[in-house]
Order: structure tokens, then C-alpha cells, then sequence
């Protein structure tokens, strides 16, 4: 008999569409009012049952809400989304997402992350012009050559370098254009497939479980919750140290067994031979020729693309528009540099774009969830029918539920900013009456996005596999055991931590 294959991932992705749209049969529509600052008029908009109401910008405005949240959170910038105001839920006519919706949700998500796409387009189109130069392949024969036999150091410091930039400015989709220089890099090593996905995907998605200052995350979510990011950033660095040094020590362990035995890997047992379109570099006993000007050149422009992306995020509140232009530019500097006539950048531009398609498409579409959720108005309603089923339990097992239902709230919404401002001042609540640090209702939301990040399809893992053409299923026999590991320590550092003054 052949063995059980999952669908595709675009197919796997309907499927959660198809489910989202029957929650919306089975579960209430309702709402929460919501609060956000008109910098504009200096004041406070209350979108009360779907009708605006200016209050004053005012302390006092927030405090009778019984939003816990300083002032200032909301004029410097700290909180830009509206914010879900306790004690407001309401139910709603239902809106019921049938078929015509189920059809238009992908396209919906495709037009609401049409950033994200053309985003993944261009890093493709800029690969494949910088790929006619030929310095890639040398620059990853010399590195290769370099560090052979060394490889497992690679998987470390890289690991932790993704990591990092995931947990201090949150390094995600970015990730994605790594995957072309590492690739070629850890075959030639003699690993599988799995093993690059581990460590960028599975980096940054590791930096986003302990995030210290990801700006995107804890920091939302800590004015969200009304009280100073800094809180709980002892406890927070504290476990990105523990969980990103058994993260890497599964990794390599994994690694180094599949380079003894390549028979073991999940990749060879699951999908058999796949086909890709990266290549074992040729390394040899002979130290490669020397890289010359012209690639030298290339090279560090190269680095200089990544280099600038990573210092424009972090300094200069670049996001997608600025970096999509990034890589444009340099795709042109690359093509004068070879003197390449201008039919042959139109058409690698193209080529390049076509081959990561299939991964914008998938970004897109994973985003129609969300848009089915938000049309048939359920988001809030879960988080309403969560937080009754937590409230009264004791502080220990109060703090694990918390984490438990990010877990499941991450399903139906993988953004880390829109979850904050729809949960936070509704979970803050909550927890003041329970007994429990505000730091603690912060680090259960990261564990859990954390945590389900790493498999759910609304995510990043279906494109990152897709680059690789890797199966969620292989994937999901790699990661499962590091995840009750990691799982378990989160819990171990909430329970410690409300009972830490």
C-alpha cells in the first residue's frame, strides 16, 4: 500500500478555508467595541456597535473603560491598531460565509498581502539576475570549502543569528530570501532538506517564542496589556538562552544522524527522492580558485542587499514597500555590473519572479483564514468564550490555559499585532482579578504564537517548504519532539514566573 500523502499546501490551506467558513455557521457572530487615537484631532475614536464616537484624548477617557493602558502608549506610536475595550462584547446578525466566500477568500488574501507577494516575487527576481553572474556558485565553493567538516558550526552560529533577529526586531518573512545561499551549502554537508528549514524558519520562528524586544510582539502587546516592555525582559532573555540551545542541540543531533545515515532522514522515509532546484556544490581537496574582482564585487554587493534590508528595519521602519525597492535596485546594479542586454533582464526578471510564485501564492492564500473569520465576525466571539471558561481558575492553572488558548488562537490569527490588540486588554483584565503578573499574560501570548508558529498553515512553514519542496508531513515528524520539549518548558517558566514577584 502507498503510503498516506498529504495535499498540497495550497490544497491544505482550503481546507482550513472550507473549516473557517463552517465556524462561521456553528459559532455566534459578535464583537467587541473598539478604541483607537486620531492623531489627526488629538482625540480618542470609540467604535461603539459599529458607529464612531470621539471622546477626549484623556486618562480618565481610558480609565472608565477599564483599559489599563498609560496614555502616552497610544500618542508615541506604541499601539496604532484599534483596541478591544472589556466588558463590550456583543453579538452580531450572523453573517454566515458560504460558498461565493469560500471562493473569493483566497483572492481576498492574496489582495490583502499583496505586499508579502510581490515582496517574495522580487527576492526571486533578484536571485535569478544575481544567479547569471556565476558568483554565487564560487562564493559557496569557497565557503564550502571552508567549512568542511565544520558544518555543525554553521548550524549554530546561523541558527542563533536567525534566532536573534527574530526574538529582538522580528525577523520573519525576510527569512525567506536565505533559503538559495544556505541550501546548496548544507546538501553539500551531506544533510536533507529539513535541516536549512530548521535553521532559518525555525530560527526566527524560535526568536518569536522568547522575543525580547520584537516590536511587532512584545512590545504591542505589552502597551496592549498597559504595562512597560521591559517587564519580564529578565525572564524573557532567560529562555530565548534555554530554548534556542536545545533547539540547536536537536538540530545538529538530527543533522549529524542523517549524515551517517541518509536512509534516516524524515525527508527520504516520507517524500523519497524529491525534486529541487538546488545543487550540491563540488567542493574537493583543492582549495577553489581565487574569487577575482568582478565576484568579489557582486559578493559584497550581495551582502550589502541583505545588510541594508536588516539595518532598514531595524532604524529606519522600513517594512515591505522599502524592502521589495531594496531588492529591485540592487537586481539593476547587478544586471549593469554584467552588462547584460535589457531583453535578458526582462526575461530572468520574470523567470526569477515565476520560480517563487507558488510561494506568494501560498502567503496569499493562508491570509483568506483570517479574511473568512473576520467577514463572519467569530474572531471575537472565540476570545469572548475563552476568556469565560478561564475566568475564577486559580493563578497556576489560570496562566496554562492562557498559553493553551494562544496556542489555539494562533489558528485563526497569525498576525502577532492583531492578536495583541484584540486579546490583551481582554486577557489584562482578566488577569488582575486572577492574581497574575501582566508580564505573565504577555509571555503566555508569545509561548503560544511561538509555539504553534511552527506548524500552523496560516504561517510561514507552508512557503518555507515549499521552497524546498519538503511535505508538512516530514515536517511534522521532524519538529514534533523538540515541540513538547519546548512546550514544556514554557509552561515551567509561567508557573515559576507568578509566583516571582
Amino acid at each position: 500500500m502507498k503510503r498516506f500523502k498529504l495535499p498540497s499546501p495550497i490544497s491544505i490551506l482550503m481546507v482550513v478555508i472550507i473549516i473557517a467558513a463552517i465556524c462561521t455557521w456553528l459559532i455566534p457572530a459578535g464583537k467587541f467595541d473598539t478604541i483607537a487615537y486620531n492623531s489627526d484631532t488629538n482625540t480618542f475614536i470609540i467604535n461603539q456597535s459599529g458607529k464612531d464616537q470621539t471622546v477626549a484624548f484623556t486618562q480618565t477617557a481610558l480609565d472608565s473603560l477599564h483599559i489599563k493602558v498609560p496614555l502616552q502608549n497610544f500618542s508615541n506610536g506604541g499601539i496604532k491598531k484599534p483596541l478591544s475595550i472589556p466588558g463590550t462584547y456583543h453579538t452580531l446578525p450572523t453573517n454566515k460565509q458560504g460558498f461565493v466566500a469560500v471562493l473569493q477568500a483566497p483572492i481576498k488574501g492574496i489582495y490583502d498581502s499583496v505586499d508579502i507577494v510581490f515582496f517574495v516575487l522580487f527576492i526571486g527576481a533578484f536571485m535569478q539576475i544575481f544567479n547569471q553572474s556565476g558568483a554565487m556558485e564560487k562564493g559557496l565553493a569557497s565557503l564550502s570549502y571552508t567549512m568542511k567538516g565544520r558544518e555543525a558550526w554553521l548550524i549554530i552560529i546561523l541558527t542563533f543569528l536567525f534566532a536573534f533577529a527574530g526574538a529582538s526586531y522580528g525577523m520573519a518573512e525576510e527569512g525567506l530570501v536565505f533559503y538559495a545561499i544556505l541550501v546548496p551549502i548544507f546538501l553539500t554537508a551531506g544533510y536533507d532538506l529539513i535541516v536549512p528549514v530548521a535553521v532559518i524558519f525555525g530560527g526566527t520562528q524560535l526568536g518569536t517564542l522568547a522575543s525580547f524586544t520584537n516590536p511587532f510582539s512584545t512590545i504591542i502587546a505589552s502597551n496592549a496589556a498597559g504595562i512597560n516592555w521591559t517587564d519580564g525582559l529578565a525572564e524573557r532573555t532567560i529562555m530565548f538562552v534555554v530554548t534556542t540551545v536545545v533547539f540547536i542541540a536537536y538540530v545538529i543531533r538530527y543533522a549529524n544522524k542523517i549524515k551517517k545515515d541518509p536512509t534516516q532522514s524524515w525527508v527520504y522515509k516520507i517524500d523519497g527522492p524529491t525534486a529541487h532546484s538546488f545543487q550540491k556544490m563540488d567542493v574537493t581537496s583543492t582549495a577553489p580558485a581565487s574569487l577575482g574582482i568582478k565576484n568579489s564585487m557582486l559578493l559584497l554587493l550581495f551582502l550589502a542587499t541583505f545588510l541594508g534590508m536588516i539595518a532598514g528595519v531595524i532604524w529606519f521602519d522600513w517594512w515591505l514597500k522599502e524592502m521589495t525597492a531594496l531588492f529591485f535596485l540592487s537586481a539593476i546594479i547587478v544586471a549593469i555590473i554584467l552588462k547584460m542586454k535589457e531583453t535578458a533582464v526582462i526575461k530572468n526578471f520574470i523567470e526569477g519572479a515565476q520560480s517563487l510564485l507558488s510561494v506568494a501564492l501560498i502567503i496569499g492564500v493562508a491570509r483568506g483564514v483570517t479574511t473568512v473569520l473576520n467577514e463572519g465576525n467569530i474572531s471575537d466571539t472565540i476570545v469572548q468564550y475563552a476568556s469565560n471558561a478561564i475566568s475564577g481558575m486559580p493563578p497556576s492553572l489560570f496562566i496554562v490555559m492562557m498559553l493553551l488558548m494562544f496556542v489555539m488562537f494562533t489558528l485563526f490569527i497569525s498576525s502577532s499585532s492583531g492578536m495583541a490588540v484584540l486579546t490583551m486588554p481582554i486577557m489584562g483584565a482578566l488577569a488582575v482579578v486572577a492574581n497574575v503578573p501582566g508580564r505573565e499574560i504577555v509571555n503566555a501570548y508569545l509561548f503560544g504564537m511561538g509555539i504553534m508558529g511552527f506548524i500552523t498553515p496560516t504561517g510561514l512553514i507552508l512557503p518555507s517548504l515549499a521552497l524546498v519542496n519538503v511535505s508538512i508531513k516530514a515536517w511534522f515528524k521532524f519538529i514534533t519532539p523538540v515541540l513538547l520539549i519546548l512546550i514544556t518548558l514554557c509552561i515551567i517558566c509561567l508557573l515559576v514566573g507568578i509566583h516571582w514577584r
